[in-house]
């Protein structure tokens, strides 16, 4: 998948975005029992809403080597050395969790992406500790550090919700059901099953009731 081509899932959003995604990021939550404080939620709940607007995806994110990333931050000074290290860390979480296969096809393995996105937080984090910022900053950041790969986790659930939510065309719910094969998601398995599919592995297929 190339930067260009690398677009979130098609989505019909409410009138209130964040609304939208509360929800979402909630029932993710649910579903897969993460313990997260109220601020680290509602953080990614604004991290999605911003996520979803036209043009925020950031193609270095995408395009550029991570590693760079990360040292042009850590190279930068007070507000925008922090700003820098915030939007490393987002746009890598981010990425994890809508778009591993492009990390994938980078030959990027997931262990190195979780590390490099914590090391982002947690620096900003720092940042925010020494320079006396909200007290409820530094934590934000150092749980978003300390969990990383468990939000990147929820992220991709919420991805997988959302896809399953915008399938609307035979193709779409065949394009489901391969992913489905791949991945094994649960919320994949309920979406075909509410379509009237039985999605099953071997050398069985996806039977219309």
């Amino acid at each position: 998948m190339s930067p260009k081509n690398a677009t979130p899932p098609k989505i019909e959003l409410s009138a209130n975005i964040s609304e939208f995604f509360g929800g979402v990021v909630a029932d993710a939550m649910r579903a897969r029992n993460v313990e997260a404080t109220d601020a680290a939620a509602s953080y990614v709940v604004a991290l999605l809403a911003d996520y979803a607007r036209p043009g925020h995806l950031s193609e270095e994110t995408l395009s550029r080597p991570l590693t760079l990333l990360l040292d042009e931050a850590m190279q930068a000074s007070g507000r925008e050395r922090f700003e820098r290290l915030r939007t490393v860390g987002d746009g890598v979480l981010y990425v994890s969790g809508f778009f591993p296969e492009h990390l994938e096809n980078r030959g990027v393995e997931r262990t190195y992406v979780s590390a490099l996105g914590s090391r982002a937080y947690e620096n900003a984090a720092t940042m925010l500790r020494r320079g006396g910022g909200e007290s409820s900053g530094p934590d934000v950041f150092a749980e978003l550090a300390m969990k990383f790969r468990q939000f990147a986790d929820l992220l991709a659930d919420v991805a997988t919700a959302l896809q399953a939510r915008a399938a609307r065309t035979d193709s779409a719910i065949v394009k489901l059901y391969e992913r489905w094969l791949e991945t094994g998601s649960e919320p994949l398995a309920e979406a075909l099953t509410s379509r009237g599919m039985m999605p099953t592995r071997g050398n069985g297929s996806g039977a219309l009731n």
